[in-house]
């Protein structure tokens, strides 16, 4: 089995044991991405909405870095702090994903790394460069 360990320096380096995504074949499966800034590792400033924003550009650096991108993303999974934020969140994720998105789940969790309010994990089909 052919497992390739994705890497981009435009999105936060892991913070622990684990890598930014694995591609296994035609498959990315990604970690988990806070709203962290890539330059400094510090969380974005500006709530829910900001750090949603900062969650997808992490994960669209790390999908390019194999050729691919959130087009070809096809399962997201959305961890949320607070579910009360939950409207707020969508619709900046809905700026990402404005025809044809991805099938989700969102869950509620006691605490997120960093103390972010949400983070999120994609699977994504792999492109060729």
């Amino acid at each position: 089995m052919d497992i390739q360990i994705i890497h981009s320096d435009r999105a936060p380096k892991a913070i622990g044991p684990y890598s930014q995504a694995i591609r296994v074949g035609e498959m990315i499966f990604s970690a988990g991405q806070v709203g962290l800034d890539p330059a400094n590792g510090n969380l974005v400033g500006g709530g829910i909405e900001a750090e949603t924003r900062r969650a997808l550009q992490n994960l669209s650096a790390v999908l390019e870095a194999t050729g691919s991108s959130l087009a070809c993303v096809v399962k997201t999974t959305v961890f949320l702090a607070d579910m009360n934020e939950f409207q707020k969140m969508n619709a900046v994720y809905a700026e990402f994903f404005p025809a044809n998105p991805p099938a989700r789940s969102t869950v509620q969790v006691a605490r997120l790394p960093k103390d972010a309010h949400v983070e999120i994990e994609v699977i994504a089909l792999a492109r060729d460069k």
